[in-house]
């Protein structure tokens, strides 16, 4: 089935309301982003919440169309516009430097964070003053990799929906519920009135990781809060977690960077959970 329309000219009302997307403004008033390259595509048209498709409309070049065929037929399969448009067109919509030649509009995907807490969540990453959308977007491929069941974005971190933040999540921003512009104090309220243990991963923390696996310490839900990738975690921040955790540095290195540093924390936890006495059955 060949997509639906042709775009030739770059004034065309559908090209200039996805470009404007690229703005924070723009995403925010429509509730849109862009998600870029044929594998977060793919991922949006399989994506559904609350019974609607993620995936509203996509824009690809004749070229990507031909290459990546399924995914124009699985967007067309569900009523999702598809519009073939020339290599420019498609390149001013993107945000990269090389397009891949095939972008699709969205809609938002974040929940109440109520409702994450709501199921009791054994694995959660929460992202406190991380400004950086590239790291904010590799930390929620981690925590999808990991297997953490959800992602918390307080208020004072990036914009979820940054295009380098979608690009850098490699599809998993539709894996795993996501909340977005939660206080830190409220987001760490809930998840201790929900059972949850919530460990502050700092350089200077008290506690060291390995400690806490061999003491067993980790088996049971945890949440991890990350910081800036600068400057880390304000105090009043660490003052909020049960505990503040450092990841042992045993060669010369200076330290971790904060994307690094997250995937061995939610990676130690994910192992004591599935450990026997864990929360998570083994596997």
């Amino acid at each position: 089935m060949p997509p639906a329309a042709e775009l030739t000219s770059p004034r065309s009302p559908r090209v200039v309301a996805a470009r404007r997307l690229a703005r924070r403004s723009f995403r925010g008033k429509e509730r849109r982003f862009l998600a870029e390259g044929p594998q977060a595509v793919r991922e949006a048209a399989d994506h559904r919440a609350g019974g609607e498709r993620t995936l509203l409309e996509l824009f690809a070049t004749p070229e990507a169309a031909e290459r990546h065929g399924d995914i124009v037929e699985a967007a067309l399969a569900t009523g999702v516009p598809v519009h073939r448009a020339t290599e420019e067109i498609v390149a001013s919509i993107s945000q990269t430097v090389t397009p891949q030649g095939m972008v699709g509009v969205c809609r938002f995907l974040d929940r109440p964070v109520e409702e994450i807490l709501a199921a009791r969540p054994r694995l959660v990453a929460v992202l406190a003053h991380v400004r950086d959308p590239g790291n904010a977007g590799t930390v929620l491929r981690c925590a999808d990799a990991a297997g953490a069941d959800a992602v918390i974005l307080t208020d004072a971190s990036v914009d979820l929906y940054n295009p380098k933040a979608v690009r850098a999540s490699v599809g998993s921003l539709f894996h795993l519920p996501v909340a977005v512009g939660v206080p830190v104090e409220r987001a760490v309220a809930g998840l201790a009135a929900a059972g949850t243990r919530v460990l502050a991963a700092d350089g200077g923390g008290d506690r060291d990781l390995d400690a806490e696996l061999d003491a067993d310490a980790m088996g049971g839900p945890t949440a991890w809060i990350f910081g800036n990738e600068a400057w880390g975690l304000p105090a009043e921040t660490r003052a909020l977690a049960d505990a503040v955790v450092r990841v042992p540095i045993h060669g010369r290195a200076e330290s971790l960077n904060l994307a690094t540093a997250a995937a061995v924390c939610l990676y130690a936890s994910a192992r004591a959970q599935r450990a026997p006495g864990g929360c998570r059955a083994a596997s």
